[in-house]
Parts: structure tokens; C-alpha cells; sequence
């Protein structure tokens, strides 16, 4: 059901090579990009009509209108199941608890005196945020994307999810109630590449957005990287991905559950147990078998992801050696359950988020930890960080020196602007001076 790859004996490799010797599923944007190509730019010149007609051929129902009306946001509340509610309820209470204390305050430095540097924090003035739809619903995205933008200050929320046949062509009516819970009425019934290119463009039923964030199938992260630039992205999400550090100490039900839990979301999800314990990895093998047989989304998902390149159970000398695969490995999701997780979790450098020792699952973090969900994947966490409420804030230096302080490092400005041939940079200082550098 899940392969085995051996790395003990030898030296580990360093850097790139040991990146080649660990399961990752293929996840090609660039080849979606001339699918996505001409997607983007019949929104660009058609709007709305185009956003509806891509969703008729992609998502297989026509709507009549792409804005989510007030009243259907309204009744998918009302009528939400009230186990349901009460549970995102206390997901945002404890995500906007984790996301308000993110909030970065203006500073001030005094260089020298009479000079300043103050940095001050910006919302994003709109953003689109995108949530799936389609294999699975995802309410909970809606919660990891709308609260840090809520809590950094973004003004103009817009939300975007597939039309669904078995609604009406309106969103799954989840997501809508997590909208209104959230205060959030601008709602579209549009997916994939044309949603992105929405936000990117603007239609005449959506301002164009300042910032995309959010998950989505390899078409939205290829429309993503496609608008770059002309739109902020949070990153171009793969697959989800679940890794485990584990030793003899954690328990192999354990294991495979949580394995299993990340396994069903997707045929290409990641499952990576990383152990230095032959038993382990032999008892979490006979209990993936049980557990799957359990499970709802066998065939079309689990299957596949756990018997896929992406997966893999990864066996090290030592759990010293299992850290340095995990950093390698940068998971987005990185589980440890050894004897002394939390030392070890102070140690990792790579992962988008990391759950420390057996009653921290992965699964908490997707729902009610009040951490975010919206993660790096693929290898991007040694270089990028999951959504907070920094994504939704721009930082701006404002300068302010007064003639003294500006007189007394003119010389060093004209220096290195002569330096770098630039003279006309220094010209601009010496113009204030009646063109002689002040003396010092």
C-alpha cells in the first residue's frame, strides 16, 4: 500500500541531493499555464459572461448570475446544521485569538537626531480569497483566509468557490454560511482559473483585487503564477502534504491515522512517515490496511495517494538523521512524535507548521487549533511562510530629516553616488546646499 525507502547505512547527502531521494508528487504549472492562458484572457475581455460560460464547461452547471445574492447567504446560515455552526464558531474564535496578536504596531527609529525612519503597517486595501469546492468542502478555508485579512484591517473581502450542480449553481452552502457567520456578503460562484482571473481583472460584477489567497487545484496555482504581478499571491499551493518524524516511543495507530487523514483529501496528497524504528514502520504498515478498509474515500483518494511516488515510509539510522530529512523535505505539514518532540521542534527550519508530540495532530491544525491551514507546500517552506495576517499588510518607511540631519550625511550620499556614477543622486542634495557639500 505505501512504498519504503532505506537511508540508513551511508552518509546522508547534503542539500539537493537529498531532496532527489525523497517521495514527491509531480505537480507541473508550468504545463497547466496554456491551459489556464486562454481561460485568463477571456475574462480579461469578456467579464462575467466568460467567468459564467468557463463554469458551465468546467464545473458543469450554468448560473445566471456570478454574485452570490444576500438572501442565499442568509438561508445557507439559518439553516446550517447547529453542531456545525457551534464548530466554526469556536474554529474563528480561536483563529482570530492566534491571528490578532500577529498585528504589527508603527515604530519609530531616530537614526541621529533630527532623522527618522518610521515604519508603519498597511492593510491591503481588497483581496480575493479562493476556497475549493469540488472533491471535498472546505469551510474551514474560509475561516484561514477571511479571518487574518479580518484581523490585519482589509476593508474590501471578496470570496470565490466553484458553483456547485447540486445547489443551484451557488456554492456549497457551507461555505456560504461560514461567509455570513464571518460578516463577509461578497460571495461569487466562480472556480479554477477564472475565478483568479476575476480578481485579477475585475468584472462588471467584481472590482479587481489587490492580493489572491488561497488553496486550490494545480489550474488555480497556474493562473496564480500566470497573474503575478499583476495581482499579490499568497503562493502556488500543491497537493497537501502530511510528514512524521517518529520513533519507537509513538503509537503506529496513531501514525496511520494521521497518515490516512491528510491521504484523503487528494489522489496526489503526500503521506511521509520518517523513522528510525524498522518496528514502527512495520506496525504503522499493518495498520494502514485496517484503517483504510475503515475509511470513506478508499479508491478514488486514499488508495492512490498512500500507493503513489508521493508517499512513502523513509527509514533513517537515527532520529538525528530523520531531522535533517525532514528539513529537507520541508513539509508543509510536519508531525513529530518522539520521545522529546518539542526539543527536537525547536530544531526544525523547514515546515509550514509543526505538531508537537500524539495529542497535536495534524487534523487540529486543519480545524480548531487556531493556527492556519493555508500553507506552503511542495518543498516552499525553507522559503516561504503559511497565511497570517502579515500576507494582508504592507510595511512603509517614512523618512523624515530635518536640514541639520540631512546636512550632516550629504557627504556620504554624494560619495556613494559618485561612486555608482550616479552624480545627478548627490546633485540632488547639493542643490538643497547651494550646491556645496556641507563641511564636516
Amino acid at each position: 500500500m505505501i512504498s519504503r525507502i532505506d537511508l540508513r547505512g551511508d552518509a546522508l547527502p547534503e542539500g539537493a541531493a537529498l531532496r532527489d531521494l525523497l517521495p514527491r508528487a509531480e505537480f507541473d504549472v508550468e504545463a497547466a499555464l496554456e491551459t489556464v492562458r486562454p481561460i485568463c484572457q477571456d475574462v480579461r475581455h469578456r467579464g462575467s459572461a466568460a467567468v459564467i460560460d468557463w463554469g458551465e464547461k468546467l464545473d458543469g452547471v450554468r448560473i445566471e448570475s456570478v454574485r452570490v445574492p444576500g438572501d442565499a447567504l442568509s438561508r445557507a446560515l439559518q439553516e446550517l446544521d447547529r453542531a456545525v455552526r457551534a464548530a466554526l464558531e469556536e474554529s474563528i474564535r480561536r483563529a482570530r485569538l492566534v491571528h490578532r496578536e500577529q498585528r504589527r504596531t508603527t515604530h519609530t527609529t531616530q537614526v541621529v537626531p533630527g532623522g527618522t525612519v518610521t515604519e508603519k503597517w498597511v492593510p491591503v486595501e481588497r483581496v480575493g480569497l479562493y476556497v475549493p469546492g469540488g472533491r471535498s468542502v472546505y469551510p474551514s478555508s474560509v475561516v484561514m483566509n477571511v479571518v487574518p485579512a479580518q484581523e490585519a484591517g482589509v476593508e474590501g473581502i471578496a470570496v470565490a468557490s466553484p458553483p456547485q450542480k447540486d445547489f443551484g449553481g451557488l456554492p456549497h452552502p457551507t461555505i456560504l454560511a461560514a461567509c455570513a457567520l464571518l460578516g463577509v456578503d461578497e460571495v461569487y460562484a466562480a472556480g479554477g482559473a477564472q475565478a483568479v482571473a476575476m480578481f485579477a481583472y475585475g468584472t462588471e460584477d467584481c472590482l479587481p483585487v489587490n492580493l489572491v489567497t488561497g488553496p486550490g487545484n494545480i489550474y488555480v496555482a497556474a493562473a496564480k503564477r500566470l497573474l503575478k504581478g499583476r495581482i499579490g499571491i499568497d503562493a502556488e499551493a500543491g497537493p497537501t502534504e502530511i510528514a512524521i518524524l517518529a520513533d519507537a516511543t509513538a503509537d503506529p495507530a496513531h501514525v496511520a491515522a494521521d497518515l490516512i487523514s491528510q491521504a484523503e483529501h487528494d489522489p496526489m496528497a503526500a503521506a511521509v512517515l520518517v523513522t528510525d524504528s524498522e518496528e514502527l514502520a512495520a506496525a504503522t504498515e499493518a495498520e494502514l490496511a485496517p484503517q483504510v478498509a475503515a475509511s470513506k474515500h478508499i479508491k478514488e483518494r486514499i488508495e492512490p495517494a498512500l500507493a503513489g511516488r508521493q508517499s512513502a515510509i523513509v527509514l533513517v539510522s537515527s532520529i538525528e538523521a530523520g531531522l535533517k530529512v525532514v528539513d529537507a523535505y520541508g513539509a508543509e505539514h510536519l508531525e513529530i512524535q518522539t520521545a522529546d518532540a518539542a526539543a527536537l521542534a525547536d530544531r526544525v527550519r523547514n515546515a509550514g507548521a509543526i505538531f508537537v508530540g500524539p495529542w497535536s495532530p495534524v487534523s487540529l491544525g486543519d480545524y480548531c487549533a487556531g493556527s492556519n491551514h493555508v500553507l506552503p507546500t511542495g518543498g516552499c517552506a525553507c522559503h516561504s511562510s503559511g497565511l497570517s495576517v502579515q500576507s494582508f499588510l504592507r510595511g512603509i518607511h517614512i523618512v523624515d530629516y530635518t536640514r541639520d540631519a540631512l546636512a550632516e550625511v550629504t557627504h556620504h550620499v554624494v560619495t556613494l553616488a559618485e561612486a555608482e556614477d550616479l552624480p545627478a543622486h548627490g546633485a540632488a542634495l547639493k542643490a538643497r546646499f547651494g550646491w556645496k557639500v556641507p563641511q564636516q
